[in-house]
Protein backbone atom coordinates (compact mmCIF):
# COMPACT_ATOMS: atom_id res chain seq x y z
CA UNK A 1 0.00 0.00 0.00
CA UNK A 2 1.12 3.54 -0.78
CA UNK A 3 1.09 6.50 1.61
CA UNK A 4 1.34 10.18 0.64
CA UNK A 5 2.76 12.40 3.40
CA UNK A 6 2.16 16.13 2.97
CA UNK A 7 4.14 18.01 5.63
CA UNK A 8 6.04 21.28 5.23
CA UNK A 9 8.30 20.68 8.24
CA UNK A 10 11.28 18.82 6.69
CA UNK A 11 12.34 17.14 9.94
CA UNK A 12 8.86 15.90 10.82
CA UNK A 13 8.17 14.84 7.25
CA UNK A 14 11.39 12.83 7.11
CA UNK A 15 10.58 11.16 10.45
CA UNK A 16 7.10 10.18 9.27
CA UNK A 17 8.47 8.85 5.99
CA UNK A 18 11.09 6.70 7.74
CA UNK A 19 8.49 5.37 10.16
CA UNK A 20 6.06 4.24 7.50
CA UNK A 21 8.76 2.93 5.19
CA UNK A 22 10.02 0.82 8.09
CA UNK A 23 6.47 -0.47 8.48
CA UNK A 24 6.63 -1.76 4.92
CA UNK A 25 4.63 0.91 3.11
CA UNK A 26 5.62 2.69 -0.09
CA UNK A 27 5.91 6.38 0.86
CA UNK A 28 5.88 9.59 -1.16
CA UNK A 29 6.66 12.80 0.74
CA UNK A 30 5.97 16.36 -0.43
CA UNK A 31 6.09 19.74 1.33
CA UNK A 32 3.42 21.92 -0.30
CA UNK A 33 -0.17 21.74 -1.49
CA UNK A 34 0.54 22.00 -5.20
CA UNK A 35 3.02 19.12 -5.08
CA UNK A 36 0.49 17.11 -3.06
CA UNK A 37 -2.18 17.39 -5.73
CA UNK A 38 0.32 16.59 -8.48
CA UNK A 39 1.54 13.48 -6.65
CA UNK A 40 -2.04 12.39 -6.00
CA UNK A 41 -2.92 12.63 -9.68
CA UNK A 42 0.16 10.67 -10.74
CA UNK A 43 -0.15 7.64 -8.44
CA UNK A 44 -2.71 5.64 -6.48
CA UNK A 45 -2.47 6.04 -2.69
CA UNK A 46 -4.27 4.23 0.11
CA UNK A 47 -3.66 6.96 2.71
CA UNK A 48 -3.15 10.72 2.59
CA UNK A 49 -1.44 12.11 5.69
CA UNK A 50 -2.14 15.84 5.41
CA UNK A 51 -0.91 18.92 7.23
CA UNK A 52 -3.18 21.96 6.91
CA UNK A 53 -0.69 24.85 6.99
CA UNK A 54 0.99 24.41 3.62
CA UNK A 55 2.72 26.62 1.05
CA UNK A 56 1.19 27.17 -2.44
CA UNK A 57 -2.19 25.62 -1.53
CA UNK A 58 -3.84 25.29 1.85
CA UNK A 59 -4.43 21.82 3.24
CA UNK A 60 -8.17 22.39 3.26
CA UNK A 61 -8.13 22.88 -0.51
CA UNK A 62 -6.06 19.72 -0.93
CA UNK A 63 -8.50 17.82 1.27
CA UNK A 64 -11.47 19.00 -0.78
CA UNK A 65 -9.94 18.09 -4.13
CA UNK A 66 -8.70 14.67 -3.02
CA UNK A 67 -12.00 13.73 -1.40
CA UNK A 68 -13.93 14.84 -4.47
CA UNK A 69 -11.98 12.37 -6.61
CA UNK A 70 -11.16 9.51 -4.24
CA UNK A 71 -12.40 7.36 -1.35
CA UNK A 72 -8.86 6.86 0.00
CA UNK A 73 -8.28 7.33 3.72
CA UNK A 74 -7.33 10.86 4.83
CA UNK A 75 -5.66 11.60 8.16
CA UNK A 76 -5.25 15.29 9.00
CA UNK A 77 -2.23 16.33 11.07
CA UNK A 78 -2.21 19.94 12.22
CA UNK A 79 -1.38 22.43 14.95
CA UNK A 80 -4.87 23.90 14.51
CA UNK A 81 -6.76 22.63 17.55
CA UNK A 82 -10.01 24.60 17.37
CA UNK A 83 -13.12 22.40 17.47
CA UNK A 84 -14.54 24.23 14.45
CA UNK A 85 -11.47 23.39 12.39
CA UNK A 86 -11.70 19.72 13.33
CA UNK A 87 -15.39 19.61 12.44
CA UNK A 88 -14.73 21.34 9.14
CA UNK A 89 -12.13 18.74 8.17
CA UNK A 90 -14.48 15.89 9.06
CA UNK A 91 -17.34 17.50 7.15
CA UNK A 92 -15.10 17.81 4.09
CA UNK A 93 -14.34 14.09 4.20
CA UNK A 94 -11.32 13.57 6.47
CA UNK A 95 -11.42 10.17 8.18
CA UNK A 96 -9.42 11.14 11.25
CA UNK A 97 -7.75 14.14 12.86
CA UNK A 98 -4.62 14.28 15.03
CA UNK A 99 -3.45 17.48 16.69
CA UNK A 100 0.23 18.37 16.96
CA UNK A 101 2.24 17.51 18.95
CA UNK A 102 1.21 13.88 18.76
CA UNK A 103 2.48 10.48 19.81
CA UNK A 104 4.17 8.62 16.95
CA UNK A 105 2.77 5.38 18.33
CA UNK A 106 -0.77 6.77 18.27
CA UNK A 107 -0.24 7.94 14.70
CA UNK A 108 0.87 4.45 13.66
CA UNK A 109 -2.14 2.80 15.27
CA UNK A 110 -4.63 5.25 13.77
CA UNK A 111 -3.01 4.93 10.34
CA UNK A 112 -3.04 1.13 10.40
CA UNK A 113 -6.73 1.16 11.25
CA UNK A 114 -7.47 3.50 8.36
CA UNK A 115 -5.31 1.49 5.95
CA UNK A 116 -6.97 -1.76 6.98
CA UNK A 117 -10.38 -0.22 6.27
CA UNK A 118 -9.23 1.36 3.01
CA UNK A 119 -7.84 -1.91 1.73
CA UNK A 120 -11.21 -3.69 2.14
CA UNK A 121 -9.20 -6.66 3.36
CA UNK A 122 -7.47 -7.12 0.00
CA UNK A 123 -3.98 -5.99 0.88
CA UNK A 124 -3.73 -6.01 4.67
CA UNK A 125 -2.62 -9.65 4.63
CA UNK A 126 -0.02 -10.69 2.06
CA UNK A 127 0.43 -14.40 1.29
CA UNK A 128 2.71 -16.75 -0.57
CA UNK A 129 2.04 -20.44 -0.10
CA UNK A 130 1.91 -21.13 3.65
CA UNK A 131 3.49 -17.74 4.46
CA UNK A 132 1.23 -14.93 5.70
CA UNK A 133 2.22 -11.36 6.64
CA UNK A 134 -0.38 -9.13 8.32
CA UNK A 135 0.58 -5.47 7.97
CA UNK A 136 -2.09 -4.27 10.39
CA UNK A 137 -1.34 -6.68 13.25
CA UNK A 138 2.38 -6.69 12.36
CA UNK A 139 2.61 -10.49 12.41
CA UNK A 140 4.27 -13.09 10.20
CA UNK A 141 3.42 -16.80 10.15
CA UNK A 142 4.51 -19.77 8.11
CA UNK A 143 2.54 -22.97 8.34
CA UNK A 144 0.70 -21.47 11.30
CA UNK A 145 3.95 -20.91 13.23
CA UNK A 146 4.69 -17.34 14.31
CA UNK A 147 7.97 -15.81 13.07
CA UNK A 148 9.62 -12.91 14.91
CA UNK A 149 11.11 -10.34 12.51
CA UNK A 150 12.94 -7.09 13.09
CA UNK A 151 11.44 -3.89 11.67
CA UNK A 152 13.71 -3.92 8.62
CA UNK A 153 13.22 -7.65 8.01
CA UNK A 154 9.46 -7.08 8.10
CA UNK A 155 9.70 -4.20 5.61
CA UNK A 156 11.87 -6.26 3.26
CA UNK A 157 9.52 -9.26 3.38
CA UNK A 158 6.48 -7.05 2.84
CA UNK A 159 8.07 -5.58 -0.27
CA UNK A 160 9.00 -9.00 -1.65
CA UNK A 161 5.46 -10.23 -1.02
CA UNK A 162 4.00 -7.21 -2.80
CA UNK A 163 6.11 -8.22 -5.81
CA UNK A 164 5.91 -12.00 -5.36
CA UNK A 165 6.77 -13.88 -8.51
CA UNK A 166 8.82 -10.91 -9.79
CA UNK A 167 12.59 -10.67 -9.84
CA UNK A 168 13.58 -7.63 -7.75
CA UNK A 169 17.14 -6.33 -8.10
CA UNK A 170 19.45 -5.56 -5.18
CA UNK A 171 19.64 -1.93 -6.31
CA UNK A 172 15.84 -1.66 -6.32
CA UNK A 173 15.56 -3.14 -2.83
CA UNK A 174 18.30 -0.84 -1.58
CA UNK A 175 16.41 2.18 -2.88
CA UNK A 176 12.89 1.17 -1.85
CA UNK A 177 13.45 -0.59 1.48
CA UNK A 178 16.55 1.21 2.80
CA UNK A 179 16.00 4.56 1.01
CA UNK A 180 19.66 4.48 -0.06
CA UNK A 181 21.11 5.41 -3.43
CA UNK A 182 21.09 2.24 -5.58
CA UNK A 183 24.74 2.83 -6.50
CA UNK A 184 26.00 2.60 -2.91
CA UNK A 185 28.54 -0.20 -2.44
CA UNK A 186 27.04 -2.30 0.35
CA UNK A 187 25.99 -5.89 0.93
CA UNK A 188 23.17 -4.99 3.35
CA UNK A 189 20.52 -6.46 1.01
CA UNK A 190 22.25 -9.84 0.80
CA UNK A 191 22.77 -9.88 4.58
CA UNK A 192 19.08 -9.27 5.28
CA UNK A 193 17.97 -11.74 2.63
CA UNK A 194 20.02 -14.36 4.48
CA UNK A 195 18.45 -13.31 7.79
CA UNK A 196 14.99 -13.77 6.27
CA UNK A 197 15.84 -17.11 4.71
CA UNK A 198 17.04 -18.55 8.01
CA UNK A 199 13.87 -17.46 9.79
CA UNK A 200 11.37 -18.33 7.05
CA UNK A 201 12.85 -21.69 6.10
CA UNK A 202 13.29 -23.04 9.61
CA UNK A 203 11.25 -26.22 9.91
CA UNK A 204 10.32 -26.20 6.22
CA UNK A 205 11.84 -28.13 3.32
CA UNK A 206 10.62 -25.62 0.74
CA UNK A 207 12.48 -22.34 0.21
CA UNK A 208 10.51 -19.21 -0.65
CA UNK A 209 13.21 -16.65 -1.51
CA UNK A 210 15.23 -17.61 -4.57
CA UNK A 211 18.33 -16.00 -6.07
CA UNK A 212 18.20 -15.03 -9.73
CA UNK A 213 21.89 -15.02 -10.54
CA UNK A 214 23.10 -11.64 -11.77
CA UNK A 215 19.68 -10.03 -11.30
CA UNK A 216 18.38 -10.20 -7.75
CA UNK A 217 15.79 -12.14 -5.77
CA UNK A 218 12.31 -13.51 -6.28
CA UNK A 219 9.83 -14.71 -3.67
CA UNK A 220 7.60 -17.50 -4.94
CA UNK A 221 6.02 -20.76 -3.90
CA UNK A 222 7.94 -23.95 -4.49
CA UNK A 223 7.36 -25.42 -7.92
CA UNK A 224 5.41 -28.67 -7.82
CA UNK A 225 7.40 -31.29 -9.70
CA UNK A 226 5.43 -33.50 -12.08
CA UNK A 227 5.11 -37.15 -11.12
Amino acid sequence: MRVLIVEDDPALGALLARTFQSDGYAVTRVQDGEAALLAWREASFSLLMLDLNLPTRDGIEVLQQVRAASEAAILVLTARTEAEERLRCLELGADDFLAKPFSLRELQLRSRRLLARASNGAASVLRCGDLALDRVRRTVERGGVSIDLTTKEFALLAYLLEHRGECVSRAHLLERVWQMHPGVNTNVVDVYINYLRRKLDEGSREKLIHTVRGNGYVLREAMVQPV
